[in-house]
């Protein structure tokens, strides 16, 4: 890796961490150019573990000998900063003192990310970042082989989604389907039960689910607000229902991910 040192926020170098907060990204990917944003150390470790690699890396000095740990080999410029620069630059305090902006690997097809899977976990226009990174952890932490998502959704490389996931994006094999017909006919081929979580009277409940589970699923998570698309339930085999009490009839997509996951351990 090559250090440099840069003292001036106006520095062109440092363009694409301008502007990085949320109300400024919201509508954008970040940014643009096939690049994506990945904070921490651990982040940053976990995306070149993975095969991702940096274009740059925009440091504060407290965090080169951490950076030169996981980036020493590559060939990349680390613009090492001062933390009044790297928050003038960025637009927000950079508490975890190292940020990379990293080349965006070709998505894979479905067949290739299934193939191999036992348990895939399917987010359908999921479009709050935070619920995407949060479902991808789970993903990470309960056993999902793999993750399909739809068009529509939000992108998993995006700066909250892959922080909020601790990075775990880079760790579960993943893309984003073409459309529902071609995506569940490739399921199909590889032997998927489709399960659709969703609330109708003729539902399975999770348990009863589970307990006789196929040996091959695709758990397919809706939309904050309206839940699963019609194409969606349509192309599913089974509706499945997390059975709920207290007068609340769902949980947030995140934690309902987690705990259909969780119910598929054998």
């Amino acid at each position: 890796m090559e250090l440099l040192t840069v003292t001036d926020a106006d520095d062109r170098r440092l363009d694409d961490y301008r502007a990085l907060t949320d109300t400024a990204l919201r509508a954008v990917q970040d940014p643009a150019g096939g690049l994506y944003i990945a904070e921490s150390t651990k982040v940053i470790a976990r995306a070149v573990v993975a095969g991702h690699r940096p274009r740059s890396v925009l440091v504060q000095e407290r965090r080169v000998d951490d950076i030169r740990a996981i980036v020493g080999d590559l060939e990349v410029p680390v613009y090492v900063v001062p933390d009044e620069v790297a928050e003038a630059v960025t637009g927000f305090a950079v508490h975890r003192g190292t940020i990379a902006s990293m080349h965006r690997p070709e998505l894979p097809s479905v067949r290739q990310v299934i193939a191999g899977a036992t348990l895939v976990l399917i987010l359908e226009n999921i479009g709050d970042h935070t619920n995407v990174g949060a479902a991808f952890r789970a993903a990470a932490g309960l056993g999902a082989d793999a993750v399909l998502v739809s068009p529509g959704g939000a992108d998993p490389l995006y700066r909250r989604s892959v922080r909020v996931s601790m990075g775990t994006v880079f760790q579960v094999p993943w893309t984003r389907m073409a459309d529902w017909g071609s995506a569940a006919a490739d399921l199909h081929a590889a032997g998927f039960d489709i399960a659709a979580l969703a609330l109708r009277d003729d539902a399975v409940t999770l348990d009863a689910y589970a307990a006789v589970r196929p040996e091959r699923v695709a758990l397919v998570m809706g939309s904050e607000g309206d839940g699963l698309s019609r194409t969606a339930i349509d192309s599913a085999d089974t509706v499945v229902t997390i059975p709920m009490s207290g007068g609340v009839d769902s949980l947030n997509v995140a934690s309902a991910a987690a705990v259909a996951l969780w119910s598929m351990q054998r």
